[in-house]
């Protein structure tokens, strides 16, 4: 069983989303609406990566605010440090 990989399913969206937008810029779908909104439906790519650049740095910021704080593995981390320290310094390593 193969399972569609992020990268692909991306690129499937914007296919798609592409597919739409060429048909309504390129005349195949005639509609008075279409013609009346046809300013913003060729600026409407360039909205969309705006939106997606906010949501990105709104996921970002979500992400780092809600940061889990590991005290006990932060202080292994430098127990180990030390000891490794220690180690080098026996077998003769100076700095």
């Amino acid at each position: 069983m193969r399972i569609m990989t992020k990268l692909l399913e991306w690129i499937s969206v914007i296919s798609a989303v592409f597919a739409v937008w060429y048909s309504l810029i390129g005349g195949y779908v005639k509609h008075p609406m279409i013609e009346q909104n046809m300013n913003l439906i060729i600026v409407s790519p360039i909205i969309f990566i705006i939106l997606f650049g906010l949501y990105a740095v709104a996921v970002v910021l979500y992400r780092v605010f809600t940061f889990n704080n590991c005290e006990d593995a932060a202080k292994e981390l430098q127990a180990e440090i030390l000891e490794a320290k220690k180690d080098l310094h026996d077998r003769g390593l100076r700095w």
